[in-house]
């Protein structure tokens, strides 16, 4: 059943609050959050550590899930996200290229390198998709799932012939032990990426009806497909740089929101949005917990966690109330 879009906004919001208060008091350290403001190491454990943590999680989630249901809209496919359609991937190829010719560049640089390469690699899929019949939906995910392979095999071969292979496999992991203040707010330009989606979302919901009827609207769809290829690819981008690549988010929640609350791009979007910073929470919260004081990747818990909830939304069809 089809929930009312104010009630399921008023949940999602409740439950990431709840996780993200938890995610405070999680850690190798013990703190008492009530006395944050009289403790200074109390206080230095949460600014330093606690804090940009669950901020870092809560915006690659919610950055990483509006850029799914986006890249879904803009190629009318709900089997796509970010990390299967090549955008991931062609970000960590540019990642890898500007550290490998300017290691010493500046992380602003690299993040530029790495949008530039993830704008290319999704314009590709874009144009591949684009010559499959249309009724072939299926073919769709299958050609995004063979670009993205082609693009992590190439990422893969250059860092074992440069001696990388350590280096991209963080890369690969997806993990935040090493967030810390100073070293995660690129991700709030993910977030900012993010809301011009959501500033955009009627753009993208007539373009999603098809380029001929768009156009027949008066739109540019040229122009709003462009500005949707690159708040995809600098999400992805800034993700990849930060914390490396985290699979699901932006293929699983856009599509248990849209059966929350229907498939209205603008009313959607702050839900999809808490519920990618929620699910990242609760993952990021069950690899710390599993095995305490050490932690399990982020990327191997969305794997698996991820990978059983596509399987229930692939078997199970929508209720509609």
């Amino acid at each position: 059943m089809i929930l009312g879009r104010r009630p399921a906004a008023v949940l999602a919001l409740s439950a990431l609050v709840g996780l993200m208060a938890l995610s405070l008091g999680l850690g190798a350290a013990e703190i008492d959050l009530r006395s944050a403001r009289s403790d200074a190491w109390t206080a230095l454990v949460v600014m330093e550590s606690r804090l940009p943590r669950t901020l870092a999680v809560a915006l690659s989630g919610a950055a990483l899930a509006v850029s799914g249901a986006l890249i879904q809209a803009l190629v009318r496919n709900r089997f796509v996200g970010p990390d299967t359609s090549g955008t991931s991937e062609g970000a960590a190829l540019g990642l890898l290229a500007v550290t490998l010719l300017a290691p010493a560049a500046p992380i602003w640089v690299k993040m530029l390198c790495a949008s530039a390469a993830a704008v290319a690699s999704t314009a590709l899929f874009v144009a591949i998709i684009r010559r499959l019949p249309r009724r072939e939906v299926m073919l769709v995910p299958i050609a995004g799932l063979v670009l993205s392979g082609v693009l992590g095999s190439v990422v893969t071969w250059i860092a074992w012939q440069t001696d990388m292979l350590q280096y991209i496999g963080t890369w690969l992991s997806g993990e935040f032990s090493g967030v810390t203040a100073g070293r995660y707010e690129l991700l709030w330009v993910a977030g900012g990426a993010a809301a011009l989606a959501w500033l955009g979302a009627d753009r993208f919901a007539i373009l999603s009806l098809g380029d001929e009827i768009a156009t027949g609207l008066g739109l540019h769809a040229a122009a709003v497909m462009r500005l949707g290829l690159v708040v995809v690819a600098v999400v992805s981008a800034l993700v990849v740089t930060t914390v490396g690549m985290v699979p699901f988010v932006g293929l699983v929640v856009p599509n248990i929101a849209a059966r929350l609350v229907g498939d209205d791009l603008r009313a959607s979007l702050p839900i999809v949005a808490a519920g990618g910073a929620g699910l990242l929470l609760v993952c990021d919260i069950i690899g710390r917990v599993l095995i305490a004081p050490y932690e399990i990747p982020v990327g191997m818990i969305l794997g698996i966690l991820g990978a059983a909830i596509f399987l229930v939304l692939l078997y199970r069809s929508p209720a509609h109330g």
